[in-house]
């Protein structure tokens, strides 16, 4: 996996799996300072010019830098992420049908603040794990566990196999999002901008709420959603972000 710009590739440099450093030349501080991080854990360091960054960047804004990342040690599986939460209630991000890289590094990086258990998505049909996910999640990518499923609705009967509440997010739910009890193993399914969660998924759901609009516009960004959510659950429970190492 790739990732580029200095944020992203500073949050890649705090995990054990960067496996090479690539730096625009020059004597920028910053850089030199990701250098010296990459070069203590034995990562190596090359120098690259700008066309040669742009390349591995896939024209991506790069800011000078360039890390490719080895993948996770192990695939994780929905019981590993139900029973990630020491002995709390389980929180969850499912994933149907999120196909734009940016929605989904933005939802990456809100799943991290809020200290999510783990996102669910399927391994086809869904953005990559690319590096325009990785920057617009800020480097999140790094630190989120990730499961990769082939089909949402039976991972969604898997998480009722693990006592997980399934709660899917649909704007013409009469119930609030609100107006349920959210201190109890809880997996939010996102679906995608426009059309939504498909019909097998919004079927298999515990539970369908919808977010009050009161303006002039009829929807959410997905991410903005997930947001809303997924703090009203750390309200509910009455504790801050879980903390991840």
């Amino acid at each position: 996996m790739i990732v580029y710009g200095i944020n992203p590739v500073a949050e890649a440099l705090k995990t054990d799996r960067v496996t090479s450093l690539w730096l625009a030349p020059g004597h920028n501080p910053r850089l030199q300072q990701l250098a010296d991080i990459a070069k203590k854990k034995g990562v190596p360091v090359r120098s690259r010019d700008v066309d040669a960054l742009n390349r591995l960047a896939e024209g991506g804004v790069h800011q000078g830098v360039v890390a490719e990342l080895r993948e996770a040690a192990r695939e994780l599986s929905i019981e590993d992420v139900a029973q990630r939460a020491d002995g709390s209630a389980p929180l969850i991000v499912v994933l149907d049908g999120i196909e734009d890289p940016h929605n989904l590094g933005a939802i990456l990086r809100t799943a991290d603040a809020a200290g999510v258990d783990g996102v669910i998505r399927q391994s086809r049909h869904a953005a990559p794990l690319s590096g325009a996910t990785a920057k617009a999640s800020a480097g999140a990518v790094a630190h989120v566990p990730i499961v990769d499923v082939v089909n949402i609705a039976r991972a969604i009967e898997d998480l009722k196999q693990q006592n997980v509440w399934t709660v899917g997010l649909a704007g013409d739910a009469p119930k609030r999002y609100d107006e349920i009890d959210l201190t109890v193993p809880t997996a939010f399914v996102v679906g995608a901008e426009g059309t939504g969660l498909r019909r097998l998924v919004r079927e298999s759901c515990d539970w369908l709420v919808s977010i009050p609009m009161l303006g002039h516009v009829d929807s959410l960004n997905v991410s903005v959603a997930t947001g809303i959510v997924l703090f009203e659950a750390l309200r509910q429970r009455g504790a801050a972000p879980k903390k991840r190492n």
